[in-house]
Parts: structure tokens; C-alpha cells; sequence
């Protein structure tokens, strides 16, 4: 078994989609489907639960790009209506895959780090 002892950057373990403890094994199974545990390290991932937290963040996030790159689209370059139409049919649902992928990633590790769990009432 690997030592642990180095600190692996939430940030970078987000960015690589990687384990939150040795950055190395793979954090996701498909697109969005978390690994019952880690590869390399064997860390088991039943702690994680990120809730709804990365879509709430990834809808604010992508709501302001998306509204506000149509808005410039449409008053700067004067873009048809067909073209917003393929603009960002495409572009919207990529850019939330993408950014919900980055997200959940970034609040397991951080979950990981900060040793988060769910609250109780006294020690068992």
C-alpha cells in the first residue's frame, strides 16, 4: 500500500478528475459515474455525496455564459436566429457535462480534504 502522506491539491485532483488522496487512480467510470473505490490507492469513495451541489453551481455558472455570450452574439455580431439555435444547442449541453464533471470532482475532493460528513448528534 502506497504512503498517503502527500497532499494532493483538491484544485488539481478536480481539473485531472482524479482520486482526491494520490491523484492518480480515476475518479469517474463513464462520463459522470464515480469508481466504487480508487485503482491505485484503494480508497473507497462511500463517503462521497455531493448532492445537488455541482448542478446548482453548474447551472448558475452555465446560465451566465450561455445568456450572456447569446446577448453578445446577438447585439455585436448580429447573429441569426438559426445560428443561436446551433450555437448553443450545441455548446450549452457540452459546457454542462464538462463543468458538471469538473465540479462533482472538485467537491469530492474538497469533501476528501476537509474530512466532511454528515452531521450527528453525538460520537458512536
Amino acid at each position: 500500500m502506497p504512503s498517503h502522506t502527500q497532499f494532493v491539491s483538491p484544485l488539481a485532483a478536480a481539473i485531472a478528475c482524479r482520486c482526491p488522496r494520490c491523484g492518480k487512480g480515476k475518479l469517474f467510470v463513464n462520463v459522470l459515474n464515480i469508481r466504487d473505490k480508487c485503482d491505485a490507492c484503494g480508497l473507497d469513495y462511500k463517503f462521497v455525496d455531493t448532492g445537488d451541489g455541482p448542478a446548482v453551481f453548474a447551472i448558475f455558472i452555465l446560465g451566465f455564459l450561455c445568456i450572456g455570450g447569446a446577448l453578445i452574439a446577438e447585439f455585436e455580431f448580429g447573429v441569426p436566429w438559426w445560428a443561436h439555435v446551433l450555437l448553443w444547442g450545441i455548446l450549452t449541453p457540452l459546457l454542462g457535462v464538462l463543468l458538471l464533471r469538473f465540479l462533482k470532482a472538485l467537491l469530492i475532493a474538497l469533501q476528501f480534504k476537509n474530512k466532511a460528513e454528515e452531521g450527528r448528534l453525538s460520537k458512536e
